[in-house]
């Protein structure tokens, strides 16, 4: 083997050691990733200081210009503590006046038994709160026959209710909606509070309301879904969440729930539930009125913004993900291209 095989052999050799030296490195790198992402806090925030990684130059300067500056004091007043303002009762609140008055031996005076005069009262409010009230609505139709053909009957129509034949009136179908939905109270809990006021109610019940109120307001979801997609941009974005007996599914299997909104004058989020993450559901859920669509980097809205010729935005916060893990990777004091991209 001559010299020139030899150093050929040698330029193979290290090409091969600087591969693998970048795999192990970026191995590492992934490694250390995977670590954090288990382990470590998942916020994003930056601290203060760090927005100014890029101004050294700048704030150096400032301080050697404020160093040969001539130093003056200036007087400053006395901090004045300001207490916070008490929380403040609505007028249009109804009122109750409870009148505190004295005996009429107390309206003498001690010294002279001259008669008092009131000259005035002195007043303080309080906010009260009434407990759920239960009642019952009883419906009663009239019936009426004609006395002389006898073949005559009419009754009296009534407001056509949510449930017909159903014990729950809207208030109430109302009230449990609010307090699954919007104050995330179970329906194994309302149960428990509807029996500390006397009332047994099934959970298997209220759960059949709340799936037929789900078929009361379609109409509404519909109409809500067509003025989102005519909207200059339509966010989506879809989310896991688990369902138990649900067929063909394990309970530790994943399901998604899919949300499309939009943010403009009147901003409106609609949900829709399916099994699968799949492309077929963003083409169910759009049409060709949409002109953008605001999402991450998921595939799978590709084939809808194909079809419909949807224009494709990228989302800034899932770029940001990125030069944030990126930025965790960086060895403990160094700063580099993450940190100037999330300044």
């Amino acid at each position: 083997m001559n010299i020139d095989d030899v150093t050929q052999e040698n330029a193979t050799l290290k090409t091969q050691l600087d591969e693998k030296n970048q795999r192990i490195l970026a191995l590492e790198e992934f490694i250390k990733h995977l670590q954090r992402k288990k382990f470590s806090p998942s916020s994003e925030k930056i601290p203060a200081n760090q927005l100014n990684l890029f101004n050294e130059a700048e704030d150096q300067s400032l301080v050697e210009e404020a160093n040969t500056e001539v130093v003056e004091e200036t007087a400053v007043k006395g901090h004045t503590r300001t207490k916070k303002p008490r929380v403040s009762i609505p007028d249009h609140l109804p009122r109750e006046n409870i009148e505190y008055d004295l005996t009429e031996q107390e309206k003498t005076c001690p010294h002279d038994q001259t008669p008092l005069v009131r000259i005035g009262t002195e007043d303080h409010e309080q906010l009260d709160i009434i407990p759920a009230q239960i009642k019952v609505i009883h419906h009663r139709r009239h019936k009426y026959t004609c006395p002389c053909c006898k073949q005559y009957q009419v009754t009296a129509s009534k407001p056509k209710q949510p449930i017909e034949k159903g014990i729950a009136s809207p208030g109430l179908l109302a009230h449990v909606a609010t307090q699954k939905y919007c104050d995330a109270l179970p329906l194994y809990r309302q149960t428990a509070i509807f029996k500390r006021i006397g009332i047994t109610l099934d959970r298997g019940n209220l759960a059949n309301w709340m799936i037929r109120c789900g078929e009361l307001t379609q109409p509404l979801i519909n109409l809500m879904t067509e003025q989102i997609r005519e909207q200059p941009v339509v966010h989506m974005d879809e989310t896991t969440l688990q369902v138990l007996k649900e067929p063909d599914k394990t309970p530790q299997s994943k399901s998604y729930l899919w949300l499309m909104a939009n943010f403009d004058e009147r901003p409106m989020v609609v949900f829709h539930y399916d099994p699968r993450r799949h492309a077929e559901v963003p083409n169910l859920l759009l049409d060709q009125t949409v002109n953008a669509l605001m999402i991450d980097g998921y595939d799978g809205y590709q084939p809808a913004c194909g079809s419909y010729n949807i224009i494709r935005l990228g989302c800034w916060a899932h770029a940001r993900r990125k030069f944030v893990d990126a930025q965790k990777l960086q060895p403990k004091g160094k700063v580099g291209k993450a940190d100037q991209a999330l300044a």
